[in-house]
């Protein structure tokens, strides 16, 4: 396999007992989108992940499986949740427009064999993860020797 295999999360989300997939709109649209470009020695992940930065994003390699995962609710932000309804209660203040709102997501790639996991890197850079995996030459076909018995 010389291609990336993505596992689409859409279609995890099955309800009940039947066949066809729910579609969580609000999940499709939080989802960020990828990028991935195959070079000479390496393969290339760009996921646009605007308004986060390293801490925010959790990045594991897993039986040749890549899963790049965050989640934007700090402990701080919950804290301040409370705070504000609090306020609220006291009709110090409300929201009148809050598009904001905790997320999370996560997306997995099956890699190729020929990627070399011990030297991939990831780096975020205005707001685009950049996942770099260098590739290792896989093993040539050899040819065997056959001598008369």
């Amino acid at each position: 396999m010389n291609e990336l295999t993505l596992f689409n999360d859409l279609f995890d989300d099955f309800e009940d007992d039947s066949y066809l997939p729910s579609l969580n709109f609000k999940k499709v649209f939080q989802t960020p989108k990828v990028d991935v470009k195959e070079e000479k020695d390496a393969y290339t992940l760009l996921m646009d992940l605007p308004g986060k930065s390293e801490k925010d994003v959790n990045i594991e390699l897993n039986n040749n499986v890549l899963t790049i995962s965050s989640e934007t609710e700090t402990k701080e932000d919950a804290k301040e949740a409370k705070k504000e309804a609090k306020l609220e209660k006291k009709n110090e203040g409300r929201w009148l427009i809050k598009e904001r709102s905790y997320s999370k997501f996560s997306r997995s790639f099956t890699l190729p064999d020929d990627v070399d996991s011990e030297k991939l890197s990831a780096a975020v850079k205005n707001g685009v993860l950049t996942v770099t995996m260098p590739r290792h030459e896989l093993a040539a076909p050899k040819r065997i020797a056959i001598t008369c018995a």
